[in-house]
């Protein structure tokens, strides 16, 4: 299986399954001297961990990661930066009947036409529990940005037809609230959206707004490697994400040229934009401006309601999923996609510093 791997300066392979021994990443071309410890990772892991509350699937993971290689007295050391968290709470036994059919909405049967057999238990690497390696990167490569002044902040902007009001917006408590939005009464009537469709035996979906600041402008290759196509690629690549939108998105398509240009202008110490509809990405590059980047996410396909498939020799059958799964993968997502906005920022910062001769010179010369 190729497509592991992930970045061009640091570069980020993720193993491991659902229901295997454990899961990780590697972490290659990090640069060394920076201060991380083990703690600095897990706040980012507990942010997706299951079983924390009735929004999410009642599995038990502590998800607890073990750095067991690349850091050395709490400093990156520049080599590979291996990290693992094991697998405590599989129950395979949930999966047993998966191996004979295809489950409506997730990746079994391209799996199996892909590879002629797969790892049926709770998905394999199709599973959200991939996911772990990315955060736990993301966790270091976000700390960097923030001594840099680069700030990534993703939060639950909706969760089926309930959306936050931006009026009461706070930040602190996407942290508290189970769904991760900003708002706490939003959170409210979503936890009861959600508890309303766990008892229906379905699911929802939902939309995760994450917002960058502090970028400089001039971040971003021009042509096949544009700052907001690598955004979207990293978001698209995290499973049951299925649209991704920069600053207005879709809205932009529905107005004029003189209503969605943004005028720049002088504020007396350096030039900013008096509005943002570009989502501070102008051609393929950072405009020095706020990035807002938006992830759509399907409802979470393993249901406990009746559904119609096929079984692995072609017949047409009637399936009920087992098994312990999210009723809303948003919640948990959040700190997936923030980690990963946080990777392709930083990848791509890197990058720009060879962009002119200046900086080359000035770091060589003052050895």
């Amino acid at each position: 299986m190729s497509g592991s791997i992930t970045g061009k300066n640091i570069r980020v392979s993720t193993w491991g399954e659902s229901h295997g021994k454990a899961l990780g990443c590697v972490i290659d071309g990090f640069p060394a001297g920076l201060d991380i410890t083990e703690e600095d990772i897990q706040k980012f892991l507990d942010r997706r961990k299951p079983g924390t509350s009735t929004a999410t699937t009642s599995r038990k993971e502590d998800d607890l990661v073990e750095i067991l290689s690349g850091i050395f007295e709490g400093k990156t050391t520049g080599t590979p930066i291996s990290l693992l968290v094991k697998n405590t709470s599989q129950r395979s036994a949930d999966y047993s009947e998966i191996a004979s059919y295809y489950r409506p909405g997730h990746a079994d049967y391209g799996y199996d036409q892909k590879y002629g057999f797969r790892d049926y238990r709770g998905g394999g690497r199709s599973s959200g529990r991939e996911t772990i390696g990315r955060v736990a990167a993301g966790a270091i490569c976000s700390k960097l940005l923030n001594i840099m002044g680069v700030k990534v902040c993703a939060y639950t902007r909706s969760i089926g037809d309930v959306e936050i009001d931006y009026d009461k917006f706070d930040e602190n408590t996407r942290l508290i609230t189970p769904t991760a939005m900003p708002d706490a009464d939003a959170d409210k009537k979503a936890m009861a959206l959600i508890e309303k469709a766990r008892e229906e035996k379905d699911s929802l979906g939902g939309v995760v707004e994450c917002r960058i600041t502090g970028v400089p402008a001039g971040v971003g290759e021009p042509v096949f490697d544009k700052l907001d196509a690598l955004l979207s690629q990293a978001i698209m690549s995290i499973g049951a994400v299925k649209a991704v939108e920069i600053g207005d998105g879709i809205n932009a398509s529905k107005i004029k040229g003189s209503e969605n240009n943004d005028a720049f202008e002088n504020n007396g110490s350096h030039i900013t934009k008096k509005t943002n509809h570009s989502g501070g990405i102008l051609g393929g590059m950072s405009d020095g401006s706020e990035i807002v980047i938006r992830a759509y996410f399907k409802p979470t396909p393993s249901i406990a309601s009746t559904q119609e498939t096929i079984n692995n020799s072609g017949e047409n059958i009637t399936i009920n999923i087992k098994g312990r799964h999210d009723p809303v993968v948003v919640p948990r997502a959040v700190v997936v996609v923030e980690s990963m906005c946080a990777l392709t920022i930083l990848d791509l910062m890197i990058s720009n510093i060879t962009s002119t001769v200046d900086p080359i010179i000035s770091f060589y010369k003052n050895k």
